[in-house]
């Protein structure tokens, strides 16, 4: 049976490129605001792009902030794709301090070297800190596509899983029990983004016969 993953709809611009790459990975998406259908899922995906501020605003609009972190404190996995990693923080730098959703402990900062162009915007490389599903058959030091002003701070470095280097050194992936979320866009990524879609959708399949679903079912 193929697995249900929903992709979390809030108004971001990137849902059909991400939705593409999931069904590419043999996922079945469903792209939804409902805050029923993600309490169902057996596992969701909170894409994203532009703005803290307007993330956060448009996520409390919907009433999908404490259904998001009540999917995340289920245990059923959750994939935070770039402005959906930041959410994921404590707050943000980005309009002075933005309350995020306070899964991650940490903060958002700008990138402050002078000499650096800013946004972040390229191809760089994600050096892995540990083995996890989300990186089999992905080689260190392989390249994704970045498109960020700000970057992640944590409180708690366990929860790095990948590391990026520009300018500063930051967590661009981060991972911890049922919860995984990448700074750059693995959707823009290539055949290294493809494949950590898989691994992401082989992962929930697998968390998804360990454990019965029958209560989220969509």
């Amino acid at each position: 049976m193929t697995l249900p993953v929903v992709v979390i709809d809030y108004g971001a611009g990137n849902l059909r490129s991400v939705e593409r790459a999931l069904a590419h990975s043999g996922a079945d998406v469903r792209i939804t605001s409902d805050a029923a259908s993600i309490e169902q899922a057996p596992a969701v995906v909170l894409p994203g792009v532009g703005a803290a501020a307007d993330t956060m605003e448009n996520l409390r609009e919907r009433s999908l902030v404490e259904p998001i972190r009540d999917y995340i404190a289920s245990g059923r996995p959750f994939l935070g794709v770039c402005m959906g990693l930041q959410a994921l923080l404590e707050w943000s730098e980005e309009g002075g301090r933005q309350e995020c959703l306070g899964i991650v402990p940490g903060h958002v900062a700008h990138f402050r070297a002078s000499h650096l162009k800013v946004p972040h915007m390229g191809w760089n490389t994600v050096t892995w800190l540990r083995d996890h599903p989300l990186t089999v058959g992905i080689p260190q030091d392989s390249y994704f596509y970045f498109v960020h002003s700000f970057h992640p701070v944590l409180d708690d470095p366990a929860w790095a899983l990948g590391e990026t280097t520009y300018g500063v050194t930051f967590p661009s992936v981060v991972a911890r029990e049922n919860v995984v979320a990448t700074q750059f866009h693995p959707e823009k990524s290539g055949t290294h983004g493809l494949q950590l879609y898989r691994n992401f959708v082989a992962w929930a399949a697998e968390e998804a016969r360990a454990v019965p679903t029958a209560d989220h079912a969509s």
